[in-house]
């Protein structure tokens, strides 16, 4: 049986940001679904391409808002990213996302998730992002004991 856990973190900058992404992403094994929770120019794009540097991609990372997902190869699987801010309803998207949890060639990372929240799985890991500053943040991560190799001994 899995226990929910935490782990916080304060960032001074967007270099920061990248690196704990960066950190994070170097410990992704594959099948992971991260949802990640912020306003508007909160960082999450920030994080995500720290999140694929750290898993080994080169691919230039940039925000999916406008075309809904966007795709980055690494050596072991690859990272689908969904930003769902532009759309009313789910619809056929949800059926897309849905393809891809659980499986190990995928990680999944989900941006403005509340249209898909019954087709995301409780076995996923929150990334919130409060800003408290015009580089300042607060990052307040929750996960399952199962997903604990994420977060433990990060020293960004």
């Amino acid at each position: 049986m899995s226990t929910e856990k935490t782990w916080q973190m304060h960032s001074t900058s967007s270099v920061d940001t990248e690196a704990f992404g960066e950190a994070t992403g170097a410990r992704l094994k594959g099948g992971e679904v991260i949802e990640l929770v912020s306003d508007l120019g909160g960082g999450k794009t920030t994080l995500v391409r720290g999140l694929a540097r750290g898993a080994g991609s080169t691919d230039r990372v940039a925000s999916p808002t406008f075309s809904i997902s966007r795709e980055y190869k690494t050596p072991q699987f690859t990272i689908i990213h969904f930003d769902f801010y532009r759309l009313a309803e789910a619809g056929v998207v949800a059926e897309e996302l849905r393809e891809y949890l659980g499986d190990p060639h995928f990680v999944v990372l989900v941006e403005w998730g509340e249209i898909v929240q019954e087709v995301l799985p409780q076995n996923r890991v929150t990334i919130r992002i409060d800003q408290i500053g015009d580089e300042s943040r607060e990052f307040f991560c929750s996960y399952n004991s199962e997903q604990a190799y994420l977060f433990e001994d990060i020293n960004t």
